[in-house]
């Protein structure tokens, strides 16, 4: 019995799509066994919020299913949209190496599925399975190198070049799958490039007359990615 439930823990909770490397694929029984004794699934409906910035962090989150929007609150109605995550990604990880809050907040896009995995029982995986940690920490290194592309955005492009670089992200493979405009607002969007809700309109209008991106009510759709890059890269 105990065996068929190990089977079905990896196959329903910890399996990530096949275009990505399976980080759990690594894990044996015995380990799979342990997680599973220290984890607890839960639902969040569109719109809830999954943790808050500021907030104690007492487990690592991974998302069963899902889109996750993770963004810090940079004022007191000011918001700094910082990446998307999706089936497959870890939230908090940080906390496994001693962060004891949260550094931001995140929201679900859509009914999500996430599971709540205590940071001790993973902090001890990474430690005596280091092929595991070494996939955990390659998924990883993909958010952080989009934070420093945000970074560079944020400090020396001009409007056009920061909606460009937020359009480019969000179009990215990752998300192609999930016509992920759709369930992004207007401000969404403006939050991620930091600009005004009043510029996202009026870049996004002139990208479709200039033949860039085709729009259509909220979805958005890259045309012209090549040109859209020289947009981001020149600023």
């Amino acid at each position: 019995m105990i065996g068929f439930f190990l089977y079905y823990f990896s196959y329903i909770c910890f399996m990530e799509q096949k275009k990505e490397p399976d980080c759990f694929q690594l894990i044996s029984k015995k380990e799979l066994e342990s997680l599973s004794e220290n984890r607890t699934q839960i639902s969040y409906l569109k719109g809830e919020t999954i943790f808050k910035q500021g907030a104690f962090a007492p487990h690592v989150l991974f998302i069963q299913s899902g889109l996750i929007k993770v963004y810090l609150q940079t004022g007191k109605s000011k918001v700094q949209n910082l990446w998307m995550a999706r089936t497959g990604d870890f939230l908090a990880f940080s906390s496994v190496f001693g962060e004891k809050v949260y550094s931001c907040s995140a929201v679900a896009l859509k009914d999500s599925e996430l599971l709540m995995i205590d940071k001790e029982s993973l902090a001890k995986l990474l430690k005596t399975n280091p092929e595991f940690g070494f996939r955990i920490t390659s998924k990883n290194f993909k958010s952080e190198h989009h934070l420093l592309n945000l970074v560079a955005s944020l400090s020396y492009k001009q409007m056009r070049g920061k909606l460009a670089t937020s359009l480019i992200y969000l179009s990215s493979e990752p998300f192609t799958s999930e016509n992920i405009f759709l369930y992004l607002s207007r401000q969404d969007i403006a939050d991620f490039a930091s600009i005004s809700v009043e510029s996202v309109i009026r870049f996004l209008k002139e990208f479709e007359k200039e033949g860039i991106v085709a729009l259509d009510n909220k979805n958005i759709s890259v045309v012209d990615p090549d040109r859209l890059r020289v947009i981001s890269e020149t600023g």
